[in-house]
């Protein structure tokens, strides 16, 4: 059930994204008299699940969710339809128009995509505020994996900066790290500020490293496995875990690390049950479980802050909230193509996607991951690659300062080339996703 409704989300927040890019691409369109033959929401070579025609256009859902389109009189797209060009240009035709109605009808869909982000993150403002973990208030420090070990860290470490400045965000720092390449992080110790020099391959691993360091929290019992041993000898939701055989392991990462020593073995485990401190003994099974699921609801162990906007508030923060994401998104799109970061090496595709959906319906969780993807559609089609929008209108450009216009032979050229290296992309986007959630 859980991935049908990561499924559902994605496809309908894809859905919405695409029909409103397109609608764009339509929109100048028509304002400048320009037939639009078709309007699709995702592709339909050999076959269609659904059209009809009115007027001029034909609109129709396709079998194949990769995008959509919008198919223009007299422009050479996707579609590779060449046989209009033989024609002398109509003068409802995409060619037959100025250069500068051109340009806007080809980046139609990327001003929408930046405008729907801008609306929709004014609009989870407006109703949810924000809502985030101030990383002061991080009391019981962090808990750290093998990686973040290696790298200085230890569980415990309460984060102060990165590089000397603060990240108001707990959940930002990881990012702050990858983004700006970070060399130190400063961290509280044992009451003391330790500086520790961050080591050089750290932002290759951090990418493919989903943790790193986490919160770290009291380890109460929030709910059992179906075949719980601990709730079989007595354990009880709300219970407080203390010790395993006299050794603290008041954190879950204590716990964790303390229990996968002791398996097959009879263990002692301490616990505190309202104002009592109990003792019961239990035999950890061999795959180290106990059948325990830990509370991880922050609200309960820490202050979270909270930032309500009224409407006319929300409008500006909107704007701000989604030319801060852009920016953050452009910077992460350059270690992609970063020798040392090997960001490529990370690179996911349709998986990858769906995967940010939480696996029960969310408003919150879907419109933000709407607006951010919405922002990606929007960056990613106005790269100056040909059969993208941005490469297109590159050439439109060129045309407008030099006033020679490329010939038609050549921008059907461009368009295979660009198609070629779209598809050798989300081939190897999508490979990668294969390998990583089936084969490791």
């Amino acid at each position: 059930m859980e991935i049908l409704i990561k499924v559902a989300q994605f496809f309908l927040s894809l859905s919405i994204l695409v029909i409103l890019h397109e609608f764009g691409h339509f929109f100048f369109a028509k304002l400048f008299k320009t037939r639009v033959e078709k309007f699709y929401l995702f592709f339909n070579p050999w076959f269609s699940i659904f059209k009809f025609k009115k007027g001029e256009t034909e609109y129709g859902i396709g079998w194949l969710p990769l995008g959509g389109y919008v198919k223009i009189s007299g422009m050479i797209d996707e579609s590779m339809d060449l046989e209009q060009l033989k024609q002398p240009p109509q003068p409802y035709e995409f060619r037959a128009k100025p250069a500068w109605q051109r340009l806007l009808m080809l980046i139609g869909g990327v001003l929408v995509n930046f405008i729907l982000a801008f609306v929709i993150y004014s609009g989870i403002l407006y109703v949810w505020g924000e809502k985030y973990l101030p990383t002061e208030n991080v009391k019981y420090g962090i808990a750290v994996d093998s990686l973040a070990y290696e790298a200085g860290l230890r569980s415990g470490d309460k984060i102060i900066s990165v590089d000397n400045k603060k990240i108001d965000d707990f959940f930002k720092i990881k990012l702050a790290i990858v983004m700006e390449d970070a060399k130190t992080i400063q961290v509280m110790r044992d009451s003391q500020i330790v500086n520790i020099k961050l080591p050089d391959n750290l932002v290759h691993s951090l990418i493919r490293n989903k943790e790193f360091f986490t919160v770290r929290i009291p380890f109460i019992i929030s709910d059992f496995t179906k075949e719980s041993v601990a709730k079989q000898v007595g354990f009880q939701k709300g219970d407080v875990l203390l010790a395993i055989n006299d050794e603290k392991a008041e954190y879950f990462d204590q716990f964790k690390s303390i229990l996968s020593k002791h398996k097959n073995d009879s263990i002692r485990v301490k616990l505190q049950r309202n104002n009592d401190s109990i003792v019961i003994p239990i035999r950890v099974p061999a795959s180290g479980l106990l059948g325990i699921y830990p509370e991880s609801n922050l609200e309960n162990f820490f202050e979270l802050k909270q930032i309500n906007y009224g409407f006319f508030q929300s409008i500006p923060a909107g704007i701000k909230k989604g030319y801060n994401t852009l920016v953050d998104y452009v910077k992460q799109f350059k270690i992609i193509f970063s020798s040392k970061a090997k960001g490529y090496e990370s690179l996911g595709g349709f998986l990858t996607i769906g995967s940010l959906f939480p696996g029960t319906w969310d408003w919150h969780s879907f419109w933000s991951l709407t607006a951010f993807l919405s922002v990606i559609l929007a960056f990613i089609n106005i790269l100056p690659i040909p059969a993208l929008d941005g490469g297109h209108a590159l050439f439109v450009i060129y045309e407008m300062i030099t006033g020679r216009k490329p010939s038609d032979k050549f921008l059907e050229k461009a368009q295979i080339i660009g198609f070629i290296l779209l598809l050798a992309l989300i081939l190897y986007a999508n490979f990668n996703d294969v390998i990583r959630f089936f084969f490791k």
